[in-house]
């Protein structure tokens, strides 16, 4: 049954709910994927997978502690997770669970002593922009959200209604607006969950009509 179950797994491929990892060697570059689920949406970690799918089994025990000091101690607040330890064709492969966190965000280290929040596009880790980081402090505010519908918002609306996503800077040029101002309506209207942040790569996003 377990066989079964995580050749399924595998059968998938990597994406935005999935990562294999061959070894744990660097607990620092690890705690970005736990960053990116944790902030994203969860997922699964399979170590001892190569990201062809081809199963290597883990390396050492060592790796256990790999994933709590990059849950623990790499990740601001610690991300929970929990562990599943899966033998496979003679190989020891461990399943780890990360549940979409509450507590968002969940920072890790990125660039010398610089840390940044985390979130999961495809089958990669991406630094969140700062509308999104706004947009979680906006939720874990006790403060409400309030938005007036003045011209450039609807404007906005009516442009999704009729178009699939908008940039900032396109959104900036349509209502003839400060990047500033721009900025705010866009993340007011993330936070009450009107639009929401969909990521196109590493470097920009653009701004769709939510599903509900």
């Amino acid at each position: 049954m377990g066989n079964k179950y995580i050749q399924q797994l595998i059968g998938q491929g990597e994406h935005d709910r999935l990562d294999f990892k061959y070894e744990v060697t660097d607990a620092k570059k690890l705690a970005r994927t736990f960053s990116a689920f944790a902030n994203t949406g969860g997922g699964k970690l399979l170590i001892g997978v190569k990201d062809n799918g081809v199963i290597s089994g883990i390396r050492t025990d060592e790796e256990a502690y790999m994933l709590e000091s990059a849950a623990h101690v790499f990740c601001k607040p610690a991300v929970g997770y929990s562990i599943k330890s899966w033998s496979i064709e003679g190989k020891q492969i461990l399943e780890v669970s990360i549940e979409e966190s509450d507590s968002k965000p969940h920072l890790a280290p990125w660039k010398e002593d610089l840390w940044r929040a985390f979130i999961r596009l495809r089958d990669e880790n991406f630094v969140a922009n700062s509308i999104q980081l706004q947009v979680w402090k906006n939720l874990n505010s006790a403060k409400s959200t309030i938005v007036k519908y003045s011209r450039q918002e609807k404007e906005l609306l009516t442009y999704l209604t009729k178009n699939k996503s908008i940039t900032l800077g396109a959104f900036r040029r349509l209502s003839k607006i400060s990047y500033s101002r721009a900025k705010k309506i866009l993340v007011n209207l993330c936070t009450i969950g009107v639009i929401k942040i969909h990521y196109t790569d590493k470097n920009s996003a653009e701004y769709q009509l939510s599903d509900n």
